[in-house]
């Protein structure tokens, strides 16, 4: 599928991350795994005859970010002080991962974040810093917060050990589903797609596609071009996937390289996934979660093989929730 918004050039890379290997990944896996289980996989016959949903929304923080998150912060020091933008779920993440380890968390949100991830943040009592209109202005705001105090930043995509966790998935698949299959799975900034993607990468048979929203599809439009462009970015209620990519991301390069493709999902299909998902499955999913499911009920990508579509969060505003409902 061809991009047809219109793209905006970006500036040079700011930061330079190592690309993880697939070493990394089994190394992520055996660090996260004293403190994370497997998730397990629902067949899904209504999506098409052997697709499954491989369920993360039960994992403790309600999304898979928690994966790379432990990934990273295992290696840390105690008592070093974290920094992260967020939409939501990666903060989660980040807060449970160093409350965990004995590790202070500063967690940056954009002001328009979801208000069910504000208030469990909250919960998790991680230092919150509400900035900007757009995550790309809180990711800003979060990288001079980090550049100004000395801590560690830690990207919800551009990481080395985050994409790493984020890949455990890739792992825990190949142990439960038999090739050939496609794993259809959401891409933000492309940490999970390109984690997954690695993972996977040297086993016959597997595929990975991407899945974006057509709201802020910065990924399939920095493919088209070849290299790394900013696009216009609007509200989605996949709010988990919104924002450009940050200039110079190790996940572009994994993505072009590993990714069988990337779908392009609209909003009103979104919309559906999430009812699906309830009607189907009983699974309350929000929409950046969805989106796998989402293009698969649209006819979007083609499997080889069994389909496993990532439902990758459930933290969706209970309001949001009742009006799609």
């Amino acid at each position: 599928m061809t991009s047809t918004t219109t793209v905006l050039d970006t500036d040079p890379a700011p930061r330079s991350v190592a690309a993880p290997s697939r070493a990394d990944v089994h190394e992520a896996w055996r660090r996260i795994f004293r403190h994370l289980g497997p998730s397990p996989l629902v067949p899904s016959p209504q999506l098409g005859l052997g697709t499954l949903l491989k369920v993360e929304t039960l994992q403790p923080t309600g999304s898979f970010k928690v994966r790379g998150a432990l990934s990273a912060l295992t290696l840390l020091p105690p008592d070093t002080e974290v920094v992260c933008a967020s939409a939501g779920n990666h903060g989660l993440g980040v807060a449970h991962a160093a409350s965990l380890l004995g590790l202070r968390a500063r967690v940056v949100c954009p002001l328009r974040a979801s208000p069910a991830k504000i208030e469990a943040l909250r919960r998790l009592r991680a230092s919150l810093v509400l900035h900007g209109e757009t995550y790309d202005e809180a990711e800003e705001h979060a990288l001079e917060l980090a550049r100004r105090e000395g801590s560690r930043y830690v990207s919800p995509y551009n990481d080395t050990q985050v994409i790493a966790g984020q890949g455990t998935l890739g792992l825990e698949l190949l142990r439960q589903v038999r090739p050939p299959f496609t794993v259809v799975c959401p891409i933000g900034g492309g940490g999970l797609a390109a984690g997954v993607a690695l993972a996977v990468s040297a086993v016959p048979g597997v595929r990975v596609v991407g899945v974006e929203c057509e709201a802020s599809a910065a990924m399939r439009a920095s493919l088209d071009a070849g290299r790394i462009v900013s696009v216009p970015v609007r509200a989605t209620l996949a709010d988990g996937l919104g924002g450009n990519l940050e200039p110079g991301t190790v996940t572009f390069a994994l993505c072009q390289r590993y990714l069988a493709d990337v779908a392009v999902v609209a909003e009103e299909e979104i919309e559906e996934a999430v009812r699906f998902l309830v009607r189907a499955h009983g699974l309350v999913v929000e929409g950046a979660g969805a989106v796998a499911v989402a293009a698969l009920l649209a006819g979007r990508v083609q499997s080889e093989g069994k389909a496993v579509a990532l439902v990758t969060g459930r933290n969706i505003d209970l309001r949001a929730l009742a009006r799609l409902l």
